[in-house]
């Protein structure tokens, strides 16, 4: 079964691949912009994180393509990932992120959210979800 990705097709496994690289690039600009002070953009693109990976993840699972969407708790649920409550939190929170972050509505409350500490602290659990994530890849 092939699946596109901007207009080129893509095996499966070329897909989940390119989900898991693009997820890691990601990972180290979320800890570049956390390092330069940048904490909102860090936030956001901990967001892409993990998206990328609940993506890689379903294409596994479903072994169709993957839902255009940003919800990662939507995205997680479609794939039929078993999610404590924590992780429930954890993903919806998380999509909060970027929303907060793109629309200047939101993005000025979020900007005084996000100290260094708030920051810090999401970080960490963006890290703990992306190894759990990944694991679950493995399998």
């Amino acid at each position: 079964m092939y699946f596109c990705l901007n207009v080129k097709k893509m095996t499966k496994e070329e897909v989940i691949q390119f989900w898991l690289d693009s997820s890691d690039k990601d990972y180290e600009t979320m800890l570049h912009l956390f390092e330069s002070g940048d904490f909102l953009w860090s936030l956001y693109i901990g967001h892409l994180v993990i998206e990328k990976l609940l993506k890689a993840y379903f294409v596994q699972q479903k072994d169709e393509n993957y839902p255009m969407i940003h919800n990662l708790l939507r995205i997680a649920e479609k794939a039929g990932m078993d999610l404590n409550d924590d992780q429930q939190l954890f993903f919806s929170t998380v999509t909060g992120f970027n929303i907060s972050a793109r629309y200047d509505d939101y993005k000025q409350s979020f900007y005084r959210k996000c100290t260094r500490e708030f920051t810090s602290d999401w970080i960490e659990k963006i890290k703990e979800q992306r190894e759990w994530i990944k694991k679950q890849l493995l399998k």
